[in-house]
């Protein structure tokens, strides 16, 4: 039976790093693509390691929308699970592609919102979901929650996330902020880090006056100097690793074709990120706490997922 109680030692800032890393991880695969070397080791990765279809997203649709470059909403999932282990989503984001306005929005689900898991027919914390029912019934129960449509999901679990970022070697970040950990020291200005050095940079906090908001500005730092040595052309003979790491931990319903599609036409949306949290308030029911999202909330959630095309 699985415990889907939360553990005592919450590892806070886990969920970003592994959307982060969803985002790169597509992105990366988008670049490779155009590397004409690993064209062929791509797509055999992508179509016989990576794609997972679903029942729950009409696959032809979302083609069109590729076809025709309309607005796409991709459902991210960072899964807190290693080998033969079921997890749970912990990172729950849907990244809307807005090609026209050539935009990006990012907009986070509390993994403790508390909602009906569909096909279980009862309320529970969203992140259960994939424990249940895997991206199956994640992306049910997400739109559900929002009333929306999904035209894709990514999902990628812990083995990948330092695996990524050493397999391009280093990453350098400006930082704004002195401090330091039990292991590591983030001085003002440049910061060259490994997989294990920025997955600390993302998960700290606390000694951030800025609290979340100072982190989400950490988030996006990291993102952005991935995406920058990732794209740059030293990083070219990398992408084969690169590739391979995310064969053995990433999962979407996108098939080869479909990123051809998504990098020929969706790669300057991310020149231009929005992001918003989802908010709610803490309640504990039975013992367990959940975070109570107001109908108010679910539709300002809505209306930004809802794209005019």
């Amino acid at each position: 039976m699985i415990d889907l109680r939360r553990s005592k030692k919450n590892k806070k800032g886990k969920k970003i790093w592994l959307v982060i890393a969803a985002i790169i991880g597509v992105i990366v695969i988008g670049i490779a693509i155009f590397a004409l070397y690993f064209y062929n080791f791509t797509k055999n990765t992508v179509n016989e390691r990576m794609n997972v279809p679903v029942d729950t997203i009409d696959t032809n649709l979302s083609k069109k929308k590729l076809k025709g470059t309309k607005p796409i909403n991709v459902l991210l999932l960072g899964i807190d699970a290693h080998e033969n282990q079921n997890g749970r989503s912990d990172a729950i984001m849907i990244m809307q592609l807005q090609p026209k306005d050539d935009a990006m929005r990012i907009v986070s689900i509390p993994r403790d919102a508390r909602t009906e898991i569909v096909g279980k027919g009862f309320d529970d914390k969203i992140n259960h979901a994939y424990a249940f029912g895997g991206p199956n019934m994640s992306v049910d129960t997400v739109e559900n929650f929002l009333d929306i449509d999904l035209d894709y999901y990514v999902t990628i679990n812990m083995d990948g996330l330092v695996e990524l970022v050493d397999e391009l070697g280093t990453v350098s970040v400006m930082n704004d902020v002195a401090w330091s950990d039990s292991k590591y020291d983030f001085p003002i200005g440049a910061v060259e880090m490994d997989g294990d050095k920025t997955m600390a940079f993302v998960r700290m906090r606390k000694k951030d006056n800025e609290g979340d908001f100072g982190r989400t500005k950490r988030h996006r730092k990291v993102i952005e100097a991935i995406l920058s040595e990732g794209a740059s052309a030293g990083s070219i003979p990398k992408f084969k690793g690169l590739v391979d790491v995310l064969g053995g931990n990433m999962e979407t319903n996108m098939d080869f074709d479909d990123m051809k599609k998504l990098f020929g036409g969706y790669t300057n949306t991310r020149k231009n990120i929005s992001e918003y949290m989802i908010n709610g308030t803490g309640k504990n029911i039975d013992g367990i706490y959940y975070l109570i999202v107001p109908d108010e909330e679910i539709k300002k959630a809505h209306d930004l997922l809802t794209i005019e095309e």
